[in-house]
């Protein structure tokens, strides 16, 4: 018995150090992973204050709703699956659709629909419809964010002077010319346009600091400077006007519901869930190729982004998407989980709740000079070039978008863009070509072979109406058509009538013909 339980003894050695090894090793790697979270939690904390701030501004909203909503962003849905390095908060891309609908709608709707529209999201998680997302096309995207870009852009051009922007995206460049006027003759006006420029050029040069860019990032140190220099010189500029944050918390109440019988209401909650949704989505397949970690679960990431937007939508607070700005800060700082993201959101509440103040000495120019940036790098610049030397088709989606975008709405530009894409989509499948064979009777054979939709339709009646008339007639062979609509089937079989048809051949039931159709 002795022996035996020596050897047990004996064998179970091994195993104890083996068990303590591994647990040695975890607790390295865990103070490891939270060192490393901590490190990256700061950085992105420090981009987002800028951020939050100038699009709540942007928005037409308190500033405190833009952190509210990037609190939301780190504390709930940084803890909730999806996405492990990518952070969420109030994005650039939904700046104008918010304020034009807290224009139109009043800023007591923002809650309904923000709420409405996280439900929405995620009802399409749960139906599994996020990997859906990656079917829109990439030039639909693209415009979308140039779009959004170019009506960023001249809006805040008028925050730059401290003027107030007019309301379409139209109006907002129409009226350029008189802002540039106007400012010219005002010398409060010219100091705001310095002050917000200055805020532009420090965020463009900046990066070319690498060491520094690594320490601090740019918006912090372009709005800390501008912030400094108004400071000093006491500047007549417009600064951030802070109300407190439990005084901007507006809760929806029963009856701004009942706004939602509206059929307007109704297309915004739509724009927000998708547009919100979609932004989400690409920028979690751009940072899944930054990292070589976990990534997305797309499906559980719109659950969680919709349960952020539902809490959001509660508050009263902005709309909430993933962010590429603070996500590839976040990963480029060397964030490991997604505790960093968790710990950006607590450093988020701890400044609103101790040091809302600072708020109030930034002046409005500095931010709108870091949106202003924020909208150029919206714009496509380097990938327009090799688009259009290899899909042509693909840029005139891109700018359809973007010009409807800027003519209409966000919601209507972004169907528009949709449309055109799934009509370019189907004039690309849509090869259809005709072989003639003449036969030793005189007769012509002519084989139409393909796919053939209404979009090629007249091509196909043109090239049939040229075909020489012989004493041996036309004979249709519609045996070689992959797929016709309806559109070709009657209209080719209406040539033959017209031509003199003398026989026809039979069709199944979804349009494919089987035979052949001869004119004479």
């Amino acid at each position: 018995m002795q022996k035996k339980s020596f050897r047990h003894a004996r064998n179970a050695g091994p195993r104890v150090g083996l068990m303590s090894t591994l647990k040695a090793n975890l607790r390295d790697n865990l103070r490891h992973n939270l060192r490393a979270d901590f490190t990256a939690s700061l950085v992105v904390f420090l981009i987002a204050v800028p951020l939050s701030v100038g699009i709540a501004v942007a928005s037409g909203v308190p500033v405190e709703l833009g952190l509210v909503t990037g609190i939301v962003g780190g504390l709930l849905t940084g803890l909730l699956p999806g996405s492990s390095l990518q952070v969420s908060g109030p994005a650039a891309g939904l700046t104008v659709l918010v304020y034009e609908a807290v224009r139109e709608y009043g800023l007591r709707a923002l809650g309904v629909l923000v709420l409405t529209a996280g439900l929405l999201q995620v009802a399409m998680g749960l139906l599994k419809l996020g990997r859906w997302f990656r079917a829109i096309s990439v030039a639909v995207v693209q415009g979308m964010l140039a779009g959004i870009g170019v009506v960023l852009i001249a809006g805040q051009l008028y925050t730059l002077a401290d003027a107030d922007p007019p309301a379409g995206g139209l109006e907002k460049l129409g009226g350029l010319v008189t802002l540039l006027t106007d400012t010219l003759a005002s010398g409060d006006a010219m100091a705001a346009v310095a002050v917000g420029t200055g805020t532009a050029a420090v965020l463009v040069l900046w990066p070319r600091w690498r060491q520094g860019q690594r320490v601090v990032p740019g918006p912090l140190v372009a709005v800390a400077l501008a912030t400094a220099v108004v400071g000093l010189l006491q500047l007549p500029v417009d600064r951030v006007q802070v109300r407190g944050i439990l005084d901007a918390i507006q809760p929806p109440a029963g009856g701004d519901f009942a706004r939602l019988t509206e059929f307007g209401v109704l297309g915004t909650v739509l724009a927000f869930a998708l547009i919100a949704s979609a932004e989400s989505l690409f920028s979690a397949a751009a940072v899944d190729r930054l990292h070589d970690g976990t990534h997305t679960d797309y499906d559980k990431e719109l659950i969680a982004q919709g349960a952020g937007n539902t809490v959001c939508g509660a508050l009263g607070a902005l709309p909430m998407t993933a962010v590429i700005v603070r996500s590839s800060a976040n990963v480029s700082a060397g964030a490991r989980t997604k505790a960093s993201r968790v710990l950006h959101g607590v450093w988020l509440l701890v400044f609103v709740t101790l040091l809302p103040w600072a708020l109030e000495l930034i002046p409005v120019a500095a931010l709108a000079g870091v949106l202003v940036h924020a909208g150029w790098k919206l714009l496509p610049g380097k990938e327009l070039g090799p688009l259009w030397r290899d899909h042509r088709g693909e840029v005139a989606v891109l700018l359809t978008t973007t010009v409807a975008i800027v003519v209409t709405n966000l919601f209507e530009g972004v169907i528009v863009g949709l449309l055109m894409a799934v009509v370019k989509a189907a004039w690309e499948t849509s090869h259809v070509h005709i072989e003639t064979v003449t036969r030793p009777d005189g007769r012509i054979q002519a084989r139409v072979l393909g796919n053939a939709n209404f979009l090629r339709l007249p091509k196909l009646l043109d090239e049939l109406d040229a075909l020489p008339r012989t004493s041996g007639g036309v004979e249709l062979d519609l045996t070689g058509l992959r797929h016709m609509d309806r559109a070709c089937r009657t209209a080719l079989l209406g040539w033959a009538e017209r031509n003199a048809a003398v026989r026809r051949g039979d069709e199944n039931g979804d349009g494919e013909a089987t035979g052949k159709v001869v004119a004479v």
